[in-house]
């Protein structure tokens, strides 16, 4: 049999990511491949990093973009700043918090788990009560942005709280960067990771990082080897180190990162808090039409993702034969549940590239038709011009 090349259709990308790709990173993307150590490669990394810490709104010297996706910039946290025995309070309200609870524990660490209701936001009551009855904690862990369920979490308060109680913390912003407001330095947070696929609007497989002095004096000063040599920033950092020669660790993946530079450019043309604004503006439309035809929202307004929207699926609908209706008849993606909400939910992201007018109208229009097909108890022919009216405002 004779493979030919593959030419993949063109969706509209309106799940919990990937989101839509700005045409300017793929144009990006397609340009000549350098040598990863050519001077001129080396510069354009240097820029990278200034426009990574405008993104994660910090001064942190050791901010960049891990060669792998946002998973990889999980365990390059936990990997760094957990040792054997250490203990570390998890903070679970979704499917990724148990994956932090994962690394501890692969790391020989002790994972004291503060477990919340998923599409909660994190209770900072219990933590407090955690650090309380576990004095010899090292680490709070949590995620900023929980992609399973659409709940934001208080990042302020909580590295607050870590800190008062002599912890450092580790914070999953994979979906909160550059859709939400995030502020490293002026929250204190020691380390971050995040992902390129979400409101940056690049390709997957990159995970930027940023590591404050408390996290890089834990690194420097580890009793034990960190069990990753690829993820052990006490090597990477010889590459992506500043002014001083750059010495060889692994083949960055060049194009890729031309994208991520493309992405970080648009970002700091709209400036950041624009796209916050946009974000959350346009969720309001979103929220309005889907409201309107009487869907409901799993996350309280006040702890809610503008950027990631989980529904209650009606009684009696079909999850699988909606979705896949959606995008047979409209190329339009939208996200199942996960876990316990496996079934339960539809997650509909909004992020970067993707949130705008247009994307919005069609997907209100287009679940308008599917939900009507398979006669939902929703109310028909409202959703569209809820949407519009806060539009315009």
């Amino acid at each position: 049999m004779a493979i030919k090349s593959f030419h993949p259709p063109q969706r509209i990308l309106m799940g919990p990511g990937p989101s839509d790709v700005s045409p300017r990173v793929l144009e990006a993307m397609s340009r000549p491949t350098l040598g990863h150590l050519d001077p001129v490669f080396v510069s354009m990394m240097d820029e990278m990093k200034e426009l990574l810490k405008y993104a994660f709104q910090t001064k942190n010297e050791l901010t960049m973009p891990v060669s792998a996706p946002g998973s990889a910039g999980m365990e390059t946290c936990f990997v760094n700043l957990v040792e054997p025995g250490d203990k570390v309070i998890v903070c679970q309200n979704g499917v990724f918090g148990g994956r932090m609870k994962e690394n501890v524990e692969r790391c020989g660490g002790i994972a004291v788990m503060v477990q919340d209701d998923w599409g909660r936001a994190v209770d900072l009551q219990k933590v407090e009560d955690a650090l309380k009855a576990n004095p010899d904690t090292k680490v709070v862990a949590f995620v900023h942005a929980e992609t399973s369920t659409g709940a934001q979490s208080d990042a302020k308060n909580l590295v607050a709280l870590a800190h008062k109680h002599g912890c450092l913390t580790i914070v999953d912003a994979v979906t909160s960067l550059a859709g939400s407001p995030l502020k490293v330095d002026e929250w204190a947070i020691d380390a971050i990771y995040s992902g390129t696929q979400k409101c940056l609007s690049c390709t997957p497989g990159l995970s930027p990082v940023s590591f404050g002095e408390r996290a890089l004096e834990k690194i420097k000063n580890r009793k034990n080897k960190v069990q990753s040599w690829f993820l052990d920033l006490n090597l990477v950092m010889s590459y992506w180190g500043g002014s001083t020669k750059r010495a060889y660790h692994h083949t960055a993946p060049i194009n890729s990162l031309y994208g991520l530079h493309e992405a970080l450019v648009i970002l700091q043309e709209e400036g950041l808090e624009n796209s916050w604004a946009r974000h959350q503006k346009n969720h309001l439309a979103l929220r309005a039409g889907l409201e309107a035809m009487g869907l409901n929202f799993v996350v309280p307004e006040s702890e809610r993702l503008p950027q990631l929207n989980a529904l209650t699926i009606p009684e009696g609908v079909d999850d699988a034969l909606v979705r896949a209706t959606l995008l047979n008849d409209y190329q339009l993606e939208i996200g199942a549940g996960l876990g316990v909400m496996a079934g339960k939910v539809w997650r509909i992201g909004l992020m970067g590239h993707a949130s705008n007018k247009r994307n919005i109208l069609v997907c209100l229009g287009a679940l308008d038709d599917v939900l009507g097909r398979v006669k939902a108890p929703v109310q028909l022919g409202v959703a569209v011009a809820a949407a519009q009216k806060v539009l315009e405002n």
